[in-house]
């Protein structure tokens, strides 16, 4: 467990999670020469976004209620792109509330058209569902109270570990529960801002989500002073859009969106806006783009000056 992140992304797999991400299956059909997403988009002129209440600044919820954040400003991008596809440039946004246990089903039951969270892409869910290319690249790690002797996971033997329902970090704890037979007692609350006050009211002794999203609750509850985020990366986990699997024409429309994106020059930037400048709520988390996902925007860049 003492590798670091940059230690375990070899080339080979960031391959992996390149093709992963960018995963899309064979047959597509539907009216007007459509896959049926897009088509039912036309019909439909609304296109649904799946959103987080408490992921940020990934997809969050800001002082009016109203749904923001870096994956819904992509999404946005994605729905731009969707419009030019279908003939439609004035497609309406349907924001649709999704939690990290349901956000998959809600793909699968068509319930929205893209996941705009913070969702890892993986082997397994690569079976159900498709992802965009690369967004960003987070690990698990573990929330603590500043005050407590816990500087990683085997310090936690015989503690209470709270997770959120239907994360990749749930599979992380229960496997390194497993390897150092630390005898954790592992309980899941529906969200990460219920997960977070777990540990805020003593229920719990960590929190183990993705590193960034535990900088962003510290940061929206100023809670600073109070907790830290502490250990080794318990796992790898590179973040994508989610959308339905089976139609290559969609995920060709989201590919584009990010070449565009990459080519003008303008992911890093949307990248600053969320993660080093202040956020609309007030906060800021400080938090630099990593050189891997610098790389994989750079290679997002189509344009001649990118290839001089």
């Amino acid at each position: 467990m003492g590798k670091t992140l940059a230690g375990s992304l070899t080339r080979g797999g960031l391959w992996l999670a390149a093709c992963l991400l960018a995963t899309a299956a064979s047959a597509q059909t539907g009216s007007e020469g459509l896959s049926p997403t897009l088509s039912a988009i036309k019909k439909a002129h609304s296109v649904r976004l799946g959103y987080r209440e408490s992921s940020p600044p990934f997809s969050f919820l800001d002082q009016s209620g109203r749904p923001i954040g870096y994956s819904l400003e992509l999404c946005e991008a994605i729905v731009e792109e969707i419009g030019v596809e279908v003939d439609d440039a004035n497609l309406k946004i349907d924001y649709v509330k999704v939690t990290s246990d349901d956000r998959i089903d809600a793909v699968l039951q068509n319930k929205i058209d893209l996941e705009c969270g913070s969702t890892t892409a993986n082997a397994e869910r690569g079976k159900r569902v498709a992802f965009s290319p690369l967004m960003f690249v987070a690990g698990t790690k573990l929330m603590v109270p500043k005050g407590a002797a816990i500087s990683g996971a085997a310090d936690l033997k015989g503690r209470t570990v709270v997770v959120t329902k239907g994360t990749t970090n749930e599979q992380a704890m229960h496997a390194v529960d497993k390897k150092l037979s630390l005898g954790l007692n592992i309980v899941t609350a529906p969200d990460h801002e219920q997960s977070f006050q777990m540990v805020n009211d003593g229920k719990a002794d960590a929190f183990a989500t993705d590193d960034i999203l535990l900088y962003g609750l510290i940061a929206r509850h100023k809670a600073q002073e109070y907790f830290r985020v502490v250990g080794d990366y318990l796992s790898y986990d590179p973040y994508g859009i989610m959308f339905r699997k089976g139609e290559p024409q969609l995920s060709a429309v989201v590919e584009r969106t990010f070449r565009k994106l990459g080519s003008n020059r303008d992911l890093v930037p949307l990248y600053n806006k969320w993660f080093t400048a202040r956020l609309p709520t007030g906060e800021r988390l400080n938090v630099p783009i990593s050189l891997q996902l610098e790389e994989a925007f750079k290679a997002m860049d189509d344009s001649a000056s990118a290839n001089n």
